[in-house]
């Protein structure tokens, strides 16, 4: 007798990345997870989902309950350059330099790029016998990691090499000036991390995603500032048609929030006190991730607050958010945390934001990362230390209630923005190349 795998949402892991049109799936069927892998050519994300809903008929002998969520976009971001380059040059060719056992192994050569794996570990700065072990390896790595990146180098022979600041760029980078081929980084925080700060004196061009990040950097005079990635579904939504699909009322405000796709305990208790303050005027229409592990913790704290969450016209609850596009178009004032891609969008389309950095970063960057908007009045921010939901409200309460000073933080916002920072990234990538080729 055939017996049936029951897999519910919490047990599918979907790494996905924005393409157009769906051209295979490859199934990993273990114990207690299974991982779709999209093809070359890929699919939109309402596709996907639709797709890998119906996975019931689809693969014989699993059954999935529950609705896909997707993970895994940010090797996309990072992805959005080379697809750029290669639709200036066809031709050209590109390599992927990455972490064998990472995500990225498999997504990149999916998309249609080559990929080259090179291990590396960074290193972990909170002291524990587990972190000691870890650390003891990363400087096993690092003994060969040079001549380790100059056999990659030397294989592919590029005319250009360029770095985003991960742990891996930067002996790439430090192998590609030893061997003087042109190279260039990019840092996409206001606080640039340890690899970019190594690199900073040895590569060609380094850009940066805001020009407060030359003051923590070495001394150079040319550092250039081309903005961070946006996605082109973030710039191309229609904001009257995705809040009609959402269901917001017209002149209604709209309120989006979220806090990754963990979720964080105390941004959930934050936003319950939040929706206990506007959903008995329901002049506010809120769309709120709660993220894996808000799912049980929000409507208890909403139920235990006597708010009347459930089929309510002006709430809109869900784990995660596949639709982004449409739900940052459809909003008037973003609640979430300040990291780099997230702040990027927040700008390129002129949102007003509350911002609550996490404090579970590297060298606290998205701090950093928050006080540029709110240096600017773009933003107002709280630190997760200082978030109650009293602060919350108060601060959600006074941007809402000026209808002029909410614009004028949304304007504010837009000016920072930078929509074609890929297309400025791609320029500065292909002037190296046409310099150094003369």
């Amino acid at each position: 007798m055939e017996t049936t795998s029951i897999l519910t949402a919490k047990d599918l892991n979907l790494w996905y990345g924005d393409f157009k049109a769906l051209k295979n799936i490859s199934m990993d069927v273990g114990e207690r997870e299974i991982t779709a892998l999209i093809g070359p050519s890929g699919c939109g994300k309402s596709t996907f989902l639709k797709t890998l809903n119906r996975m019931n008929d689809l693969v014989p002998g699993v059954r999935i309950e529950g609705d896909v969520r997707l993970r895994g976009q940010d090797i996309f971001a990072r992805e959005m350059q080379p697809t750029e380059l290669r639709r200036r040059v066809p031709d050209c060719e590109i390599l992927f330099v990455g972490n064998p056992d990472g995500m990225e192994a498999t997504l990149v050569p999916r998309a249609g790029f080559r990929f080259a794996p090179y291990r590396s570990m960074g290193i972990q700065r909170r002291f524990s016998w587990n972190n000691i072990k870890y650390n003891a390896k990363s400087v096993c790595l690092l003994v060969t990691a040079r001549s380790r990146a100059k056999r990659i180098l030397r294989d592919f022979a590029p005319d250009v090499v360029m770095g985003t600041g991960s742990y891996i760029s930067a002996p790439i980078l430090l192998a590609a000036a030893a061997l003087r081929i042109p190279c260039m980084t990019h840092e996409a925080n206001a606080l640039p991390g340890v690899s970019n700060r190594m690199v900073a004196q040895k590569v060609d061009k380094f850009l940066l995603a805001v020009p407060e990040a030359e003051k923590h950097l070495p001394q150079r005079q040319d550092y250039i500032v081309t903005g961070n990635p946006v996605r082109p579904e973030i710039l191309a939504a229609d904001r009257a048609a995705a809040r009609a699909r959402l269901g917001v009322r017209p002149g209604q405000l709209c309120l989006l929030s979220f806090g990754g796709s963990l979720g964080a305990q105390t941004i959930n208790e934050a936003v319950a006190a939040l929706m206990a303050w506007h959903v008995p005027e329901g002049k506010l229409h809120h769309i709120h991730a709660t993220g894996r592990y808000g799912v049980e913790l929000l409507p208890r704290l909403l139920r235990e607050k006597g708010v009347a969450y459930e089929n309510n016209p002006n709430l809109d609850i869900r784990e995660y958010i596949h639709d982004m596009p449409d739900c940052l178009a459809a909003a008037d004032l973003v609640i979430a945390r300040a990291g780099a891609i997230t702040l990027a969008e927040l700008t390129a389309v002129g949102r007003a934001s509350v911002l609550i950095p996490s404090p579970n970063v590297a060298e606290n960057h998205q701090y950093h990362n928050a006080m540029v908007l709110a240096n600017h009045k773009a933003a107002v921010v709280i630190e997760e230390k200082d978030l109650t939901g009293e602060k919350l409200v108060a601060a959600v309460k006074e941007m809402t209630a000026d209808p002029e000073k909410l614009r004028e933080i949304s304007l504010a916002a837009k000016a920072l923005g930078v929509p074609n920072a890929c297309g400025h990234i791609t320029d500065e990538l292909l002037d190296l190349y046409k310099t150094h080729r003369k």
